[in-house]
């Protein structure tokens, strides 16, 4: 696992802010595309990458290429609508798999971060899950054709990447939040345990409202068992019931409670007009700390604590032309 895809997309939409070539009001996607489209090993919307922002997902790739890969016309310059909005490419270091980070995107016109509609926000998922999430291999399809001989390992798909979030807030105000955030931020709680006490807690709502009472052994048993749905790819997975002629899918959702929200009242040092990196302390952290101080000098560099998941760095830059040219917009 790295931060080094982060940290380079902090890096780069900064430059970019410096220069006018985007804004705080900017389409998400733009903000990703502009700066950091060269290091990008799936884009979902890729009509809009060409047609809005200029950049050609496949300009490296021949026709013979793409059709050898089974990429149909339909879907060069699609929105396919899969998880996650980007995905960056894989490198490796000493034999070992590294960047090949996840990014979704989440923009709202109020204080709440938008719901997560297809996935739980965790901090790390493999290209397995996320094949499984989709119910389709495209995301991992595309990925491994732009990551080559990479790619060709089993544990290429195995392998634990890490998961940022692209958030804004308050996006038609004249000072929106936009903040990276590291995955950590929101799993406060392992995501094997959250799966299996939500299916726990829809049984005792049920319980009570049908005013059914079991004995503390027999509900320990059960709490025992239901402990066992804790894999978020078969869960996700289709399922084959016997003399059904459909295939339920549960479809995982989630809603972001206050506490984990960077953006709330909870985090007031996350201020109206910033852009943010918020990474959990690690001795990575440090490291990318140091590496960011001597690239931008005009950065602040602070703490915050999570209630439930201890001490988060922030790295914050606040941008005037920003704010210039929203009035000036308007």
């Amino acid at each position: 696992m790295s931060q080094t895809d982060a940290a380079h997309l902090y890096v780069e939409v900064i430059r970019n802010l410096r220069k006018g070539s985007i804004n705080l009001h900017s389409p998400l996607e733009e903000i990703v595309i502009r700066p950091c489209g060269n290091d990008l090993a799936y884009i979902d919307n890729r009509r809009d990458a060409k047609e809005k922002y200029g950049f050609d997902f496949w300009r490296n790739f021949s026709v013979d290429l793409l059709k050898a890969h089974n990429i149909q016309r339909s879907l060069l310059y699609s929105q396919s609508q899969r998880f996650p909005d980007f995905l960056f490419k894989t490198k490796t270091r000493e034999g070992t798999y590294t960047n090949g980070s996840l990014m979704e995107l989440k923009d709202a016109k109020g204080s709440n971060i938008a719901s997560f509609n297809s996935t739980i926000p965790t901090k790390t998922k493999t290209l397995e899950e996320v094949d499984v999430i989709n119910g389709k291999k495209l995301v991992s399809r595309i990925a491994k054709m732009f990551d080559g001989n990479l790619a060709l390992d089993d544990q290429y798909y195995k392998f634990e990447r890490r998961c940022y979030y692209l958030i804004r807030t308050h996006k038609e105000s004249e000072k929106p939040k936009l903040s990276i955030v590291d995955g950590s931020f929101f799993e406060t709680v392992p995501k094997e345990h959250l799966f299996y006490q939500m299916f726990l807690n829809v049984l005792r709502m049920h319980m009570e409202k049908r005013k059914v009472k079991i004995s503390p052994e027999i509900m320990k048993r059960i709490e025992e068992a239901l402990s066992l749905i804790n894999d978020q790819t078969i869960i996700a997975g289709s399922q084959t019931i016997a003399k059904a002629s459909v295939k339920p899918r549960l479809r995982i959702m989630a809603e972001v409670d206050p506490h984990g929200n960077p953006h709330s009242e909870f985090y007031p040092e996350i201020t109206p007009g910033s852009f943010n990196l918020i990474l959990q302390v690690s001795p990575e952290t440090k490291e990318t700390e140091k590496q960011l101080s001597a690239l931008l000098h005009e950065i602040y560099i602070f703490s915050i604590h999570h209630k439930r998941n201890g001490e988060h760095r922030v790295f914050q830059f606040k941008s005037e032309r920003d704010l210039h040219q929203f009035l000036h917009r308007n």
